[in-house]
């Protein structure tokens, strides 16, 4: 080797232990940072000499020619990435799942004194009270307020939902346009990664840039990531570019990032149908393809605020809210028809509700037919106040209407549903939670930065500095006996 190889492989030294220095220092800046992964160095002998060769000159065995830093390696586990976005998915799913009903739940606000149970309890209270006094003209004065709350009950209930329904398709929209931006994020990412890595490069902060949309993508849908190398130079290490297809129940992936190609393709807008007077979803294609089963908050949003199943004609209205919204506009149409019938059989011959014609909307349009309160019937003859001890007792005798179940007892069972779905998601949540937890630590045991580990390095990597650097100082003085004292006897 040359008399000066020894003073080059000091320098290589202290530069190899001072890259691992900066990086470590990297590690420590971005220990608070979200999504970041620790890196290292991974150093590595050079080649040593001499090379096997012809000319090669005859030495017992190759010698050592010092270290170099061969990559800046992220520590990242794939594997566990995956699996964190396919619970990532789900808990987006239950998280607006168990929003949407808590919403319902609030809402209906039962047991209360002001929800729609309370309502029909006063109104049943009134109409009781009027079959013990008939003659008194108090009691059809209360029988008329209270019928006028509970329609009033009805009704916004009936607002409200359809409200929160509109504001769920609003927030699809305002996902799918997040999810979009995304997708455009990772072509950009992509585009950059690829050049950096032709020219033999490692982009690792560009990796966890990438990573991080991909997380918060895969909340919104399920997603499946793959990577390609083939740009890669041989020899040079690399993540690749990804390619990320979104997951959809019984059909082949749909392609929406290529980083082969720099393709990408966004989530079209909504495709919405109206089925009984009600804006509900048809679908949200990618291409062609409908993306509705994908896991995700974008399911739950159409689960929760509406989708049509069937086609045609015997399509139906599914989901969380139209099929409440379609249990009260029941109740509604059952407590209307039941009431007008007997009410008209009183001396005023008036229905007390305004008629319905059928059960669509009957909540909203719920609403009291009598101006004053002497149209009120409570007697069909005298002031025996037999009409009012029957109307009252339309709340507990069986319903044609509601398949033979009494409107209190269909009332419970609506209210005992939602709260069965409403824990039914929370347990949910809290399960899909627990393991996208679980996994996200063994995600963070392996790439999250331990300010103990990296105080570690630098006292490992500070002490080979210093080593080289009294390497390089031997040398030198080597150098110096080399060039100023040899060769000076006899002058």
């Amino acid at each position: 080797m040359s008399t000066f190889r020894g003073l080059e492989m000091a320098r290589q030294a202290l530069s190899t232990q001072q890259s691992a220095l900066y990086t470590t220092g990297h590690n420590i800046s971005n220990a608070n940072t979200p999504g970041y992964s620790r890196q290292r160095v991974n150093m590595q002998a050079m080649n040593p000499y001499p090379t096997p060769g012809m000319n090669s000159p005859h030495l017992p065995g190759q010698m050592g020619t010092g270290v170099e830093a061969g990559s800046v390696q992220r520590i990242r586990n794939q594997f566990l990435d995956t699996q964190f976005r396919s619970e990532n998915a789900s808990v987006g799913y239950w998280s607006q799942r168990t929003e949407a009903l808590s919403r319902m739940e609030n809402l209906l606000n039962e047991p209360s004194d002001s929800g729609i149970e309370a309502a029909m309890s006063d109104f049943w209270s009134a109409l009781q009270t009027a079959s013990t006094t008939p003659g008194e003209n108090g009691g059809r004065a209360v029988i008329l307020s209270r019928g006028e709350a509970l329609a009033d009950t009805f009704n916004h209930l009936s607002s409200s939902m359809n409200t929160i329904r509109t504001d769920l398709q609003t927030e699809t929209e305002n996902t799918i346009d997040q999810a979009n931006s995304m997708i455009e994020n990772l072509k950009d990412i992509n585009s950059q990664i690829k050049k950096l890595e032709t020219h033999g490069y490692t982009a690792n902060d560009l990796y966890d840039r990438r990573d991080n949309i991909l997380d918060e993508l895969s909340e919104i849908v399920n997603i499946d990531v793959t990577y390609n190398k083939d740009h890669i130079p041989g020899g040079k290490q690399g993540d690749g570019v990804a390619i990320v297809n979104i997951i959809v129940a019984d059909g082949e992936p749909v392609n929406i990032v290529n980083g082969v190609t720099g393709e990408t393709r966004q989530i079209d807008d909504p495709v919405y149908t109206e089925i009984n007077g009600m804006k509900v979803f048809e679908s949200i294609n990618v291409g062609d393809v409908d993306i509705t089963s994908s896991r995700g908050t974008i399911q739950s949003y159409v689960h929760a605020s509406g989708y049509a199943e069937g086609e045609g004609d015997n399509a139906v209205a599914k989901g969380d809210f139209p099929e409440m919204l379609e249990k009260l506009d029941n109740l509604a149409y059952a407590i209307v028809t039941s009431i007008n019938e007997l009410h008209q059989e009183g001396d005023s011959g008036l229905p007390f509700f305004e008629e319905l014609t059928d059960a669509r909307g009957a909540a909203g349009k719920m609403a009291v037919a009598l101006k004053d309160r002497s149209e009120v019937n409570v007697s069909r003859e005298g002031n025996s106040g037999d009409l009012a001890r029957d109307l009252s007792n339309v709340f507990t005798s069986a319903n044609e209407d509601l398949d033979g179940v009494s409107v209190n007892g269909y009332l419970e069972s609506i209210i005992g549903e939602v709260g069965v779905d409403a824990n039914h998601a929370i347990t949910m949540l809290d399960n899909t939670a627990t393991l996208q937890h679980q996994v996200n630590n063994q995600r963070q045991s392996i790439n999250a930065v331990s300010l103990d580990e990296e105080m570690t390095n630098m006292i490992k990597f500070q002490h080979a500095y210093n080593a080289a650097a009294r390497g390089m100082t031997a040398m030198d003085e080597l150098i110096d006996t080399i060039i100023n004292r040899m060769g000076l006897v006899g002058r």
